[in-house]
């Protein structure tokens, strides 16, 4: 579980497709530099979100770690796309004792959404994304939680017809994670908030068992007849 405040931004040192060695475990495995700020406490099989991903440490030393990368997280993520010198935003998993300053993010991505305008207003700075999957839009509302590339943001601006949805990020935040970096067209994942999930989940199942006979919908409707035909 993480807070989608980002701790460090960290530069990639390698990827590589098929990692054969014993911390690679034979897939890809992604290294990450420039992380000593997040690793004076790090131990193997500890959990870092790389860009919003929760990932598994194989292999640490003071200043950098690796992890491995699954087939369904690179078809998920945009961490295919990463090249060396890049940078990504990083959070160790929350402690107990660390005050929680973003939303309950789990790091397990949804889709990907392109960058399609960075508009300055003031100090700060309006993006606009287009998702992937647009299925993805039915849990974003304005106000609402998002997490991209692992930071936890508020929308302030969502469009289901065009398939859009906005952020601003204040200066302070500009600095602190890579989406400011980030050009026109690129990529950032996109975990919502899994609270809309479930909540839909046991709407739907509540609705399916009213639909059937003797179910909670039926007998509803038949009150609500029996009610008006007493009147």
């Amino acid at each position: 579980m993480f807070t989608g405040i980002v701790e460090t931004i960290g530069t990639v040192t390698s990827l590589v497709a098929l990692d054969e060695t014993a911390t690679g475990g034979g897939g890809t495995s992604l290294t990450i530099s420039n992380a000593a700020c997040i690793l004076d406490d790090c131990h193997l099989g500890d959990s870092i979100a790389v860009n919003g991903t929760c990932l598994t440490v194989t292999e640490f030393d003071k200043d950098s770690f690796k992890v491995g990368v699954a087939p369904e997280t690179l078809r998920r993520t945009n961490l295919g796309d990463l090249k060396v010198g890049m940078g990504v935003n990083l959070e160790r998993a929350v402690a107990g004792h660390v005050r929680f300053g973003g939303h309950f993010v789990q790091g397990h991505v949804d889709t990907t959404a392109e960058i399609v305008s960075k508009t300055p207003d003031g100090n700060a700075l309006t993006c606009r994304f287009h998702p992937r999957d647009p299925a993805v839009l039915t849990y974003i509302v304005e106000k609402g939680y998002i997490t991209l590339d692992g930071a936890s943001l508020t929308i302030t601006a969502v469009n289901d017809e065009e398939q859009w949805f906005e952020v601003m990020l204040v200066a302070y935040t500009q600095e602190k994670i890579v989406i400011p970096g980030k050009a026109i067209g690129d990529s950032v994942n996109v975990e919502v908030d899994m609270a809309g999930k479930y909540i839909e989940k046991q709407v739907k199942a509540h609705l399916e068992k009213g639909l059937e006979t003797g179910g909670l919908l039926e007998k509803m409707i038949q009150e609500a007849v029996e009610k008006a035909l007493r009147k």
